[in-house]
C-alpha cells in the first residue's frame, strides 16, 4: 500500500479548513499534516512538516497566498501548491501560478473534485481545468501589447517543439496535440517532456505561462 499524501491546509476561514479536514478523515490515501490560518504560518509549517501538497488560500491577512506560494515552492524538494481561490480571481490565479503553484481549486468545486485535484498535483502533474484555461487565454487576448514584435518563442527549442509549446499554451492535452500535428500520443508526450527539461519548467502550468510570455500565443 502506497503511503498517504500529506496535505497542509491553509485558509483563514476555520470552517473551510474543518470541512476539508473532515473530508480527508474518511479518505485513506490523504492525511492532514497540519493547518495554517495565515501565509506566514503556512511558510513555517511547510518548512517544519514537509507536506506533499499545500492547499493554499489566496486572500489572507498579512502575507497573502501568492507570496506564501513563492516562498514555499522555492528550493529543491519543495511541496506542490494547489491554490484555493474563487473563479473570478483571474489576476490572483495568474500571480499564484507565476509564483510556482501547480494549479488551483475553486471553492465551490464538488468535494470529489477537490480530492482528485490534490492527487493530481501530488503525482507531479499540474491542474488547469480546461474551462479556466480558456478563461485565462481570453484574459491575455483582451490585453495585447501592440508594440510587441512577433516571437518565435524561447531559444534552444526546435521548430516542432515550438509548435507543441504553442498548443500547450492554448490548453490542448497531449492526445489533442498528437491529433493536431498528426503524430503519435507517445511522440507528443516526449516533446512535452523535452520542453520541461529544456525550459526548466516544473509542470504544464509553467509551460502555458512561457508560451504567453515568449509570444507564441498572442
Amino acid at each position: 500500500m502506497s503511503p498517504s499524501i500529506r496535505v497542509l491546509l491553509v485558509d483563514d476561514q476555520p470552517l473551510v479548513r474543518a470541512g476539508l479536514r473532515v473530508l480527508m478523515t474518511d479518505t485513506p490515501d490523504l492525511d492532514v499534516a497540519g493547518e495554517a490560518g495565515t501565509g506566514t504560518e503556512a511558510v513555517e509549517l511547510a518548512r517544519d512538516l514537509r507536506p506533499d501538497v499545500v492547499v493554499m488560500d489566496v486572500r489572507m491577512p498579512g502575507m497573502d497566498g501568492i507570496e506564501a506560494t513563492r516562498i514555499v515552492t522555492a528550493g529543491p524538494g519543495a511541496p506542490r501548491v494547489l491554490v484555493l481561490t474563487t473563479f473570478d480571481d483571474d489576476e490572483y490565479v495568474y500571480g499564484a501560478l507565476r509564483s510556482g503553484a501547480s494549479g488551483f481549486l475553486v471553492k465551490d468545486m464538488a468535494l470529489d473534485d477537490i480530492l482528485a485535484a490534490i492527487r493530481v498535483v501530488a503525482s507531479g502533474d499540474a491542474l488547469i481545468a480546461p474551462g479556466v484555461t480558456r478563461r485565462l487565454i481570453e484574459e491575455f487576448a483582451a490585453r495585447p501589447e501592440p508594440t510587441r514584435p512577433p516571437s518565435r518563442g524561447p531559444e534552444g527549442v526546435t521548430e516542432r517543439e515550438r509548435e507543441v509549446l504553442t498548443l500547450v499554451g492554448r490548453g490542448l492535452s497531449n492526445s489533442e496535440i498528437a491529433e493536431r500535428l498528426h503524430i503519435s500520443a507517445a511522440t507528443a508526450k516526449a516533446h512535452v517532456a523535452r520542453l520541461f527539461s529544456k525550459l526548466h519548467a516544473r509542470d504544464r502550468v509553467q509551460l502555458v505561462i512561457l508560451a504567453y510570455e515568449t509570444g507564441l500565443v498572442p
